[in-house]
Protein backbone atom coordinates (compact mmCIF):
# COMPACT_ATOMS: atom_id res chain seq x y z
CA UNK A 1 0.00 0.00 0.00
CA UNK A 2 3.29 2.66 0.64
CA UNK A 3 4.03 2.48 -3.15
CA UNK A 4 0.04 3.09 -3.88
CA UNK A 5 0.16 5.95 -1.82
CA UNK A 6 3.48 7.64 -3.25
CA UNK A 7 1.65 6.77 -6.83
CA UNK A 8 -1.27 9.04 -5.08
CA UNK A 9 1.13 11.62 -4.00
CA UNK A 10 2.35 11.87 -7.72
CA UNK A 11 -0.57 11.94 -9.29
CA UNK A 12 -1.83 15.04 -7.00
CA UNK A 13 1.59 16.73 -7.83
CA UNK A 14 0.58 16.21 -11.67
CA UNK A 15 -2.92 18.05 -10.86
CA UNK A 16 -4.93 14.70 -10.76
CA UNK A 17 -6.98 13.64 -8.11
CA UNK A 18 -5.02 11.47 -6.05
CA UNK A 19 -5.28 7.77 -6.16
CA UNK A 20 -2.54 5.09 -6.38
CA UNK A 21 -2.74 1.35 -7.39
CA UNK A 22 -0.13 -1.22 -7.23
CA UNK A 23 -0.90 -4.97 -8.79
CA UNK A 24 1.38 -7.88 -7.12
CA UNK A 25 1.61 -11.15 -8.00
CA UNK A 26 3.36 -13.95 -5.85
CA UNK A 27 5.23 -10.44 -4.26
CA UNK A 28 6.06 -8.50 -7.32
CA UNK A 29 5.07 -5.45 -8.62
CA UNK A 30 3.79 -5.83 -12.02
CA UNK A 31 2.24 -2.39 -12.52
CA UNK A 32 1.97 0.67 -10.53
CA UNK A 33 0.29 3.64 -11.33
CA UNK A 34 -1.76 7.10 -10.09
CA UNK A 35 -4.46 8.63 -11.74
CA UNK A 36 -4.06 10.15 -15.08
CA UNK A 37 -7.52 10.75 -16.51
CA UNK A 38 -6.62 15.12 -17.23
CA UNK A 39 -3.07 13.96 -18.63
CA UNK A 40 -4.37 11.52 -21.42
CA UNK A 41 -7.71 13.29 -21.66
CA UNK A 42 -9.00 9.69 -21.03
CA UNK A 43 -12.03 9.08 -18.44
CA UNK A 44 -11.00 5.43 -18.07
CA UNK A 45 -7.29 6.32 -17.06
CA UNK A 46 -7.50 5.57 -13.85
CA UNK A 47 -5.09 4.19 -11.52
CA UNK A 48 -6.92 0.79 -11.15
CA UNK A 49 -7.32 0.31 -15.32
CA UNK A 50 -3.95 1.55 -15.92
CA UNK A 51 -2.11 -0.94 -13.66
CA UNK A 52 -4.52 -3.83 -14.95
CA UNK A 53 -3.35 -2.70 -18.69
CA UNK A 54 0.20 -2.76 -17.95
CA UNK A 55 0.15 -5.93 -15.77
CA UNK A 56 -1.94 -7.85 -18.70
CA UNK A 57 0.99 -6.78 -21.17
CA UNK A 58 3.56 -7.64 -18.57
CA UNK A 59 1.84 -11.27 -18.16
CA UNK A 60 0.79 -11.08 -21.88
CA UNK A 61 -2.57 -12.30 -20.69
CA UNK A 62 -5.75 -11.03 -20.23
CA UNK A 63 -6.93 -12.57 -16.67
CA UNK A 64 -5.05 -11.77 -13.72
CA UNK A 65 -5.20 -14.92 -11.34
CA UNK A 66 -3.43 -14.81 -8.58
CA UNK A 67 -2.58 -11.27 -8.85
CA UNK A 68 -3.57 -8.37 -5.93
CA UNK A 69 -4.48 -4.99 -6.39
CA UNK A 70 -3.92 -2.25 -3.30
CA UNK A 71 -5.69 1.08 -4.55
CA UNK A 72 -5.67 4.00 -2.16
CA UNK A 73 -9.57 4.51 -2.52
CA UNK A 74 -12.42 1.75 -2.77
CA UNK A 75 -12.77 1.19 -6.59
CA UNK A 76 -15.74 2.97 -8.78
CA UNK A 77 -17.89 0.68 -10.48
CA UNK A 78 -15.97 0.97 -13.71
CA UNK A 79 -12.99 0.02 -11.76
CA UNK A 80 -14.89 -2.82 -10.24
CA UNK A 81 -16.06 -4.76 -13.04
CA UNK A 82 -12.75 -4.52 -14.67
CA UNK A 83 -10.92 -5.92 -11.30
CA UNK A 84 -13.85 -8.39 -11.94
CA UNK A 85 -13.34 -9.38 -15.81
CA UNK A 86 -9.71 -9.61 -15.23
CA UNK A 87 -10.22 -11.87 -12.68
CA UNK A 88 -8.10 -10.38 -9.67
CA UNK A 89 -7.57 -12.33 -6.83
CA UNK A 90 -7.57 -10.06 -3.95
CA UNK A 91 -8.54 -6.19 -4.05
CA UNK A 92 -6.80 -4.15 -0.87
CA UNK A 93 -8.07 -0.82 -0.54
CA UNK A 94 -7.87 2.64 1.84
CA UNK A 95 -10.63 5.09 2.63
CA UNK A 96 -13.65 4.00 1.70
CA UNK A 97 -15.80 6.56 -1.16
CA UNK A 98 -19.20 7.20 0.15
CA UNK A 99 -19.66 9.13 -3.28
CA UNK A 100 -18.36 7.00 -5.82
CA UNK A 101 -17.60 3.98 -4.93
CA UNK A 102 -18.54 0.76 -6.23
CA UNK A 103 -17.79 -2.23 -4.04
CA UNK A 104 -18.79 -1.20 -0.47
CA UNK A 105 -20.49 1.72 -1.64
CA UNK A 106 -22.87 3.02 -4.17
CA UNK A 107 -23.37 0.17 -7.24
CA UNK A 108 -21.87 -2.55 -4.67
CA UNK A 109 -20.97 -4.35 -8.04
CA UNK A 110 -19.42 -7.42 -6.79
CA UNK A 111 -23.41 -8.14 -5.02
CA UNK A 112 -25.07 -7.75 -8.61
CA UNK A 113 -26.35 -11.37 -9.76
CA UNK A 114 -24.80 -10.67 -13.07
CA UNK A 115 -21.14 -10.41 -11.39
CA UNK A 116 -19.31 -13.56 -12.39
CA UNK A 117 -15.96 -13.07 -10.92
CA UNK A 118 -16.02 -11.74 -6.82
CA UNK A 119 -12.50 -10.81 -6.19
CA UNK A 120 -11.56 -11.30 -2.22
CA UNK A 121 -11.79 -7.33 -0.31
CA UNK A 122 -10.23 -5.94 1.80
CA UNK A 123 -10.63 -2.18 3.19
CA UNK A 124 -9.41 -0.19 5.93
CA UNK A 125 -5.10 0.09 4.78
CA UNK A 126 -3.31 2.76 5.58
CA UNK A 127 -7.05 4.70 5.38
CA UNK A 128 -6.32 7.67 7.34
CA UNK A 129 -2.99 8.44 4.80
CA UNK A 130 -5.47 7.63 1.83
CA UNK A 131 -8.37 10.18 3.00
CA UNK A 132 -5.44 13.35 4.20
CA UNK A 133 -4.38 13.17 0.33
CA UNK A 134 -7.54 13.65 -1.18
CA UNK A 135 -8.77 15.83 1.37
CA UNK A 136 -5.51 18.26 1.30
CA UNK A 137 -5.83 17.83 -2.23
CA UNK A 138 -9.59 18.65 -3.05
CA UNK A 139 -8.79 21.73 -0.20
CA UNK A 140 -6.38 23.60 -2.63
CA UNK A 141 -8.15 23.02 -5.37
CA UNK A 142 -11.26 25.21 -3.52
CA UNK A 143 -9.80 27.82 -2.42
Amino acid sequence: MSVALTEAHRAAARGEVPIGAVLVKDGTILASAGNRTRELNDPTAHAEILVIREACRVLDNERLSGCDLYVTLEPCTMCAAAISFARIRRLYYGAQDIKGGGVENGARFYAQPTCLHVPEVYSGFKEQEAEVILKEFFRTKRF
